[in-house]
């Protein structure tokens, strides 16, 4: 990787990624504290390089790295209904530790 910038993406902001990040007792993490962010990361990212990205950006102590691999949908358009492909992509999930400082993503935009 090149620099932190190729590494994450950006943050994904859905309904159910703003949630887990607010409230720390969502979707079955009772009794964790702990903030728990979404990033849309490149393909070929590691968990260290994704964990060393996260913390010289935001600074703060990463806890926990999870990814998940997603692949593109198949996407038909125009008169003779062309297929494609809509790219393969990447999330991981961080997890700050306990008794870090909240983080917005004012702060990545």
């Amino acid at each position: 990787m090149k620099s932190i910038w190729d590494v994450i993406k950006g943050p994904l902001v859905t309904e159910k990624a703003l949630k887990m990040k607010d409230e720390p007792e969502s979707f079955g993490r009772a009794g964790n504290a702990a903030q728990l962010l979404v990033f849309k990361v490149d393909r070929r990212a590691t968990k260290p390089e994704i964990k060393a990205a996260v913390e010289k950006i935001l600074g703060v102590k990463v806890a926990d790295v999870r990814v998940a691999n997603f692949q593109g949908k198949e996407k038909r358009w125009g008169m003779r209904r062309q297929l494609g492909r809509r790219p393969d992509w990447k999330k991981a999930y961080v997890t700050v530790r306990s008794g870090e400082k909240q983080v917005l993503y004012d702060d990545i935009i």
